[in-house]
């Protein structure tokens, strides 16, 4: 892989994620501030991009990989989703945002696995080139939040015009990229899609522990996504949507000690660890303030490194080695497919249920919010650690 086709894939991933941050993690406090929308609304909102998680899948593997170069469409994909994002803004609506949100969300979701693509069809070893690459998509997620903090847009539909320029840029961009030609007949079927493939590793006892446990501490996670950005302005911190990238800088330090502690402490410690992290985050935000107790919103921000990388990246990383050759394509996509499509939609309808549960004379109540999902984790975490048997060395 040359040095100018890197810069196109890394400025590729660049924009691909920065697009993504620029309106997912300000969604809430945009919705509740210009719509008046309810807990449960917010909820529905970040639901729909877990519907779109469950169906890209089937879109990638059974029409656009066979039919349609992947820069192509992902080009089309993302100049139609920034008419989308464009028009999300016009509406004060809800149920209207909603919708849109739920119809840029089976726009954009497609266009990671076809970026992925386009990525591994000019590298010659995927394993070694694409970490460097993806980065770019890290940094692009961290540049969004500091803009939008810096410019303190978070409350306003300047984010969604953000986002849709940079979609419209992207999309025209993708037709600059080396060419992956459809795979016409050869594309992959709806039982590999899906992963049923996959079933047979729930003949593992402890598999099974570790998937159920994945869906459910899903449910927490849907917390932090929906209700982080808004709670953090409700309590006064300034410029929320810039320090919130403090945890995707913790995600990208932390990734890289899984390897070794992986090896030093094995799978199952890991996950605990990650589970536990759950629990101290949303400890620390029902008791953190803009007060004395600052350090404790810093600290259940910089945790989402530990809660994502030791749990859901160890747990791609278990799967994989537990699937084997054969069937690790569809145990990944099976994975997914529980964890960001099921759980996220069980957790994001139930997130937003308890942040209405939990409002008082037109004011949450976040301790006892976020004391739900500490309760909901903790209990993840007890399951996990009695049930969980296999001492297989990672």
């Amino acid at each position: 892989m040359n040095t100018s086709i890197r810069l196109q894939l890394s400025f590729m991933m660049f924009l691909e994620y920065f697009i993504w941050g620029a309106w997912y993690v300000t969604m809430n406090t945009y919705m509740v501030t210009q719509l008046q929308a309810s807990g449960q609304e917010v909820g529905y909102a970040y639901m729909a991009l877990a519907i779109a998680t469950m169906i890209s899948p089937f879109f990638i593997g059974m029409v656009a990989d066979r039919y349609f170069s992947a820069q192509r469409i992902m080009g089309v994909l993302h100049i139609a989703g920034a008419a989308v994002l464009w028009l999300s803004t016009l509406t004060q609506n809800t149920w209207l945002f909603i919708f849109f949100v739920l119809l840029y969300s089976l726009l954009y979701m497609p266009t990671i696995a076809l970026s992925n693509s386009v990525a591994f069809s000019r590298m010659a070893d995927p394993g070694k080139q694409f970490p460097a690459v993806r980065t770019f998509g890290t940094v692009g997620w961290i540049i969004a939040g500091l803009l939008i903090g810096y410019m303190a847009i978070e409350k306003t539909a300047n984010t969604f015009y953000i986002a849709a320029a940079a979609s419209a840029a992207l999309g025209l961009f993708c037709f600059t990229l080396p060419d992956v030609p459809p795979k016409g007949k050869s594309g992959v079927s709806a039982s590999a899609v899906l992963g049923t493939e996959a079933f047979v590793l729930f003949k593992n006892p402890s598999y099974l522990v570790f998937f159920i446990a994945a869906v459910l501490i899903c449910i927490p996670l849907s917390f932090y996504y929906g209700f982080a950005n808004l709670y953090l302005n409700e309590a006064g911190m300034e410029n929320a949507a810039g320090k919130m990238i403090y945890g995707q800088i913790s995600e990208a330090l932390f990734i890289l000690a899984i390897p070794l502690l992986l090896h030093r402490i094995g799978v199952k410690k890991m996950l605990l660890i990650g589970m536990a992290a759950w629990v101290l985050r949303y400890i620390l935000f029902a008791y953190g303030d803009t007060g004395a107790n600052l350090w404790m919103l810093y600290a259940g921000i910089i945790l989402h490194g530990i809660c994502y990388d030791f749990f859901f990246v160890t747990g791609y990383l278990y799967t994989e080695e537990r699937a084997g050759a054969q069937i690790k394509s569809a145990a990944q996509g099976l994975f997914t497919f529980a964890t960001y499509g099921l759980g996220m939609v069980i957790g994001t309808w139930f997130s937003g249920m308890v942040a209405d549960y939990y409002m008082i004379n037109g004011a949450r109540q976040w301790q006892s919010i976020w004391m739900v999902p500490v309760y909901i984790a903790a209990v993840v975490m007890i399951y996990f650690m009695l049930a969980f048997r296999d001492r297989k060395q990672s």
